[in-house]
């Protein structure tokens, strides 16, 4: 992980809490890359075991309308996590995650992140509540975004 990948992954949500001992046992399993643009991270209906720190860019939430047609629900920024419900689940995920441009990204494998526990169980507690609090203000933001699109289509008869 480079200087700079670090200063993303210990400013993110999911390192809150951590003590800089703690943040660079997480970033010591944590994988770095960047997307290209439009680039697939996580395919709607697939198992992904992995834990995204957006560090810098965005990417859309998408689902398949079929004949290679998409819409976009939602698009997470920077500091927001992806595939954090399937991470902890292991279940397919419901959506597929695409680049919006380049981004940034830092994984963490669940194996991986579970290897923690016996050294560190306040650690693995940690990161799970903050996945919480994380997924709960992205809930928070999709349903103010449906209010006004429900608002808007009532006001004009659609959209």
């Amino acid at each position: 992980m480079s200087a700079d990948d670090y200063q993303y992954f210990r400013n993110s949500p999911v390192t809150a809490g951590l003590s800089d001992e703690q943040t660079a046992t997480l970033a010591g399993i944590a994988c770095c890359r960047r997307l290209a643009d439009q680039e697939i991270l996580i395919d709607e209906g697939h198992v992904d075991n992995a834990l995204h720190v957006i560090c810098e860019g965005a990417l859309a939430v998408t689902r398949d309308l079929g004949n290679g047609n998409f819409i976009t629900m939602h698009v997470l920024r920077t500091g927001d996590l992806a595939g954090e419900l399937g991470f902890i689940s292991g279940r397919p995920h419901t959506a597929t995650l695409r680049s919006l441009g380049q981004t940034q990204v830092c994984s963490v494998e669940r194996e991986a992140f579970e290897s923690l526990l016996p050294q560190d169980p306040w650690l693995v507690y940690q990161v799970l509540r903050n996945i919480i609090e994380v997924s709960q203000d992205i809930l928070r933001r999709m349903n103010a975004e449906y209010v006004e699109m429900t608002k808007y289509i009532h006001r004009h008869g659609s959209y």
